[in-house]
């Protein structure tokens, strides 16, 4: 297995990649041109024969999510492109969009295409500006070129592209929730069924999907379904890019087929940084449980990290050294859950709300041992009957790190403070 496999990222180095000029210089639009001459369902099938799978988080088959789409119901179908990145250390798709905007533009004309719809959104978080002018100035040139619009490529078929700029709402990348904000209405998750693809956008058949997902099908179409199978692992196919940050020498984007480590995506980049060791780290963002350093070895690929008792997510792997408090650092992911939460469901309002509050005077050593369990208690009330994901995600951090760390939580109870405070701890004096 290559240790790199750029494909979404080869031609990020190029001063200009993310003109139009330069993206058909690299092949760009070609595979629209192929795909427009295929049957929609042979499209599909294409897809579906990769086996692509989300890269939103949840990994479901890509294919057969576009599959799900009624035909011939003589209705009006959507596509809708979840760009609301918002979670905290995933930092994947505004890379990728303000270094190729215009691979998504062509993913989203192909799928566009595959499903039968003529309308198309990308729902982009408002305060990533910068990302938001490239991907209108993309959409503009696509719109320019011919490639979207009336008769795209002189093949009779229309597409319109809108971008739609969201307020900033954790919560609303959930993707029922984005589709509520997208009608105009207060972001919060749908009951279901009915499920988007039957009744989604103005209760029409809809897709939605990740910025990488859509991304990622120009190269399937391109050089085949078998091309794409030929990376990653046996159930988890193709490359995919893991976002590293922290306590790294060289933080970054690495792009590498499924199935890699954590242990040579830390040798790519350096390491950790210098005179430290790898104390904890998440392998999909802070809504997945904690791995620490005897999870080194384990794929990272989405039945690997399963199976090792986490989730790949969306591939966001923060590396924490010895330096941090794991109470502190779950204690603030924990608070901007809270934050983020829309209200609509009492487990995860109130939930969250209590579990700030004692992992707060565990943090300060007001706590006592007895919290420790009221805190268990209070995710397994809050996990599994939360209107969406948002409340598992915020239980899983506070979970996984007791288990992993829970000598730690007992020395800010004895101790009567967090160990780490830097007029306390030698350790923290000496890391700095």
């Amino acid at each position: 297995m290559s240790k790199l496999t750029p494909v979404l990222s080869a031609h990020w180095d190029q001063k200009d990649s993310f003109t139009i000029d330069a993206y058909k210089r690299n092949g760009g639009y070609a595979a629209a041109t192929k795909a427009l001459a295929m049957d929609p369902d042979a499209v599909i099938q294409m897809v579906k024969d990769s086996g692509l799978r989300g890269r939103g988080g949840a990994g479901f088959p890509t294919g057969m999510k576009w599959g799900f789409i009624p035909q011939g119901d003589n209705k009006e179908h959507y596509l809708v492109v979840n760009a609301d990145e918002s979670e905290p250390g995933t930092c994947k798709d505004m890379p990728l969009l303000m270094a190729n905007p215009h691979v998504l533009v062509e993913g989203v004309i192909i799928a566009a295409y595959a499903i039968r719809a003529k309308h198309a959104f990308i729902y982009i978080r408002g305060e990533v500006t910068h990302v938001v002018r490239r991907v209108n100035q993309a959409i503009a040139d696509a719109y320019k070129a011919g490639y979207l619009g009336k008769n795209i490529f002189g093949t009779g078929h229309d597409i319109d592209l809108v971008l739609h700029i969201g307020a900033g709402a954790y919560i609303c990348g959930e993707e029922t929730a984005l589709l509520d904000s997208l009608e105009g209405f207060r972001g919060q998750p749908r009951l279901r069924p009915p499920f988007p693809a039957i009744a989604g956008l103005y209760a029409r058949p809809t897709v939605v999907n990740n910025v990488e997902s859509i991304a990622a099908v120009p190269a399937i179409i391109a050089n085949g379904a078998e091309w794409y199978q030929s990376m990653g692992t046996e159930k988890s196919k193709g490359a995919t890019l893991y976002s590293l940050s922290g306590h790294v020498n060289n933080p970054g984007q690495f792009e590498a087929p499924l199935g890699i480590t954590l242990r040579e995506i830390l040798e790519l980049a350096g390491g950790i940084r210098n005179g430290h060791q790898l104390k904890f780290w998440t392998p999909g963002g802070s809504s997945t449980p904690l791995f620490t350093a005897e999870h080194l070895d384990v794929p990272l690929d989405y039945e690997g990290v399963a199976a090792a008792g986490s989730m790949l997510g969306t591939k966001a792997l923060q590396i924490f050294d010895e330096t941090t408090c794991v109470v502190r650092a779950v204690l603030r992911w924990t608070e901007f859950y809270k934050h983020e939460s829309c209200g609509k469901c009492t487990p995860c309002r109130e939930g969250t709300w209590w579990l700030v509050q004692i992992l707060r005077d565990l943090e300060e050593g007001k706590g006592t041992e007895a919290d420790l369990q009221k805190l268990l208690d209070l995710c397994d009330n809050i996990m599994g009957r939360s209107f969406c994901a948002l409340g598992d995600g915020a239980t899983s951090p506070i979970t996984s790190s007791i288990k992993y760390f829970r000598d730690e939580y007992i020395a800010h109870v004895t101790g009567g403070a967090c160990p780490f405070d830097a007029s306390k701890s030698t350790l923290f004096a000496e890391a700095k």
